[in-house]
């Protein structure tokens, strides 16, 4: 029993250590590429953030394909409830004993557009059935940040010292009608420099986090997607019986 407690120990130790070096490891690189990004449009990325933040210092870009077509996808996008995923709620709760923040008391929609909104984060761009571009001002580094709401004229433009402004994208591309490539990119700058050198070391720990909520939205997206194009497909396949009443 000695031994086998003594392997477990040294091998959680071992797995321990590995992540801890690995974590590291993503800081140091998320530091040192920090603001190294191409100023072009990304591969399928969104052309109207350009509009937004046209020359960021960070960019986050997923993708995959889904079965469904590109208003099914963009619509099944904004209703989804990411707190319903235990990686994303883990993310959320590491961030608040990290940084020693608080639970938010305050009730909120579940559809993520709704929930941003209620936030603070606004519309700043969309195209019908194809793209929805949310953005807002805050300062991350606050163990209870607040997302000021920028009206779309005015994100752009917006330069008082001290804050990050961040846009990010629900985009999908079809590929034909019952086919789309969806996409979600996040833009980041700094309206000064203190900005910059604080959100860069917030940044430098928290990349990892933000890319695993990216992610872990992807593949609960494709399912359900697909699962509400069966469904109108199946719906739509259904003969039109009409019943008639004859009069005696």
């Amino acid at each position: 029993m000695n031994t086998r407690l003594t392997t477990v120990a040294r091998t959680l130790a071992l797995g321990f250590g590995a992540a801890s070096a690995g974590y590291a490891a993503m800081v140091a690189w998320n530091r040192v590429r920090y603001g190294k990004v191409s100023r072009s449009r990304q591969p399928g990325g969104s052309g109207l953030l350009d509009r937004f933040i046209p020359d960021p210092e960070v960019i986050e870009h997923q993708q995959i394909a889904i079965d469904a077509p590109a208003d099914v996808v963009v619509t099944t996008a904004t209703e989804m409830r990411l707190l319903d995923s235990p990686a994303i709620r883990a993310v959320i709760k590491l961030r608040e004993l990290a940084m020693g923040g608080e639970p938010d008391p305050r009730p909120h929609p579940s559809a993520l557009l709704e929930q941003m909104q209620s936030i603070g984060w606004v519309v700043l761009a969309e195209r019908t059935g194809r793209e929805v571009v949310m953005g807002a001002v805050t300062q991350p580094w606050l163990a209870a940040p607040v997302f000021r709401s920028i009206p779309a004229d005015e994100f752009e433009r917006f330069a008082e010292p001290g804050y990050v402004k961040i846009a990010w994208t629900l985009q999908a591309d079809p590929v034909n009608e019952t086919h789309a490539i969806f996409h979600t990119e996040t833009r980041v700058c700094t309206t000064d420099a203190a900005a910059r050198d604080r959100f860069r070391t917030y940044w430098s720990y928290v990349a990892p986090g933000v890319a695993l909520i990216r992610l872990a939205l992807l593949r609960p997206l494709k399912h359900e997607a697909e699962r509400r194009f069966r469904v109108e497909r199946s719906m739509a396949e259904v003969p039109d019986v009409t019943i008639r009443t004859v009069a005696r």
